[in-house]
């Protein structure tokens, strides 16, 4: 399929680019990986905004990983090859899980990733269930829509195109909008 000249959306290079594992690659500490694919300059502001992504690969770095989580599971989420909602696993069930499969090659499916905690805030939650909005603490996400049209030999463009913001319970660890979990949100920006 990829030798056809028809467009695909995403082309499998760019569909492998949004993998959990290539992320961790790409998150490694050291300028090697990501100096394959931007300029000096551009690689301390990226790193700036990685977070910690670990292997749990059969080995000594995944054992070193596993043993972090477990000491302070709390401060980690385990991440499976899969998108959408639900799948993620946070807490004390990072330690749980973590126990059943440590010895098992499955755990090379997952990754171990820095939990974020955004900054909380008081806003509205509207949801359908809901008999009125309730006001409360929240916590948002924003996402970015680029697009990019090219083949392994150029780029003819890469662009933002748009934005999302989602907003959840500061209480939920997932923020799914298809799930319920969460909730479309317009940003608001005021000088600080």
């Amino acid at each position: 399929m990829e030798r056809s000249l028809a467009i695909k959306c995403p082309s499998v290079h760019y569909h492998l680019a949004g993998t959990k594992k290539v992320q961790q690659e790409l998150a490694r500490p050291g300028p090697e990986i990501l100096e394959k694919f931007l300029s000096r300059g551009a690689v301390k502001a990226v790193q700036d905004v990685f977070t910690g992504l670990y292997s749990l690969d059969m080995n000594e770095e995944g054992d070193r990983a596993i043993e972090m989580a477990m000491a302070n599971p709390n401060d980690y989420v385990l991440k499976p090859q899969r998108e959408g909602g639900g799948n993620n696993i946070y807490g004390e069930d990072v330690k749980n899980y973590l126990e059943k499969i440590a010895n098992t090659e499955e755990r090379s499916a997952w990754i171990l990733m820095d939990r974020i905690h955004p900054p909380m805030q008081k806003n509205y939650m509207v949801r359908p269930n809901l008999a009125k909005p309730i006001y409360t603490d929240v916590v948002s996400e924003l996402g970015i829509f680029g697009v990019i049209i090219g083949d392994k030999n150029s780029i003819v463009m890469n662009e933002q195109v748009g934005h999302m913001l989602r907003t959840k319970l500061s209480s939920a660890n997932e923020g799914g909008v298809a799930a319920g979990l969460g909730a479309l949100d317009s940003v608001f920006l005021v000088d600080a």
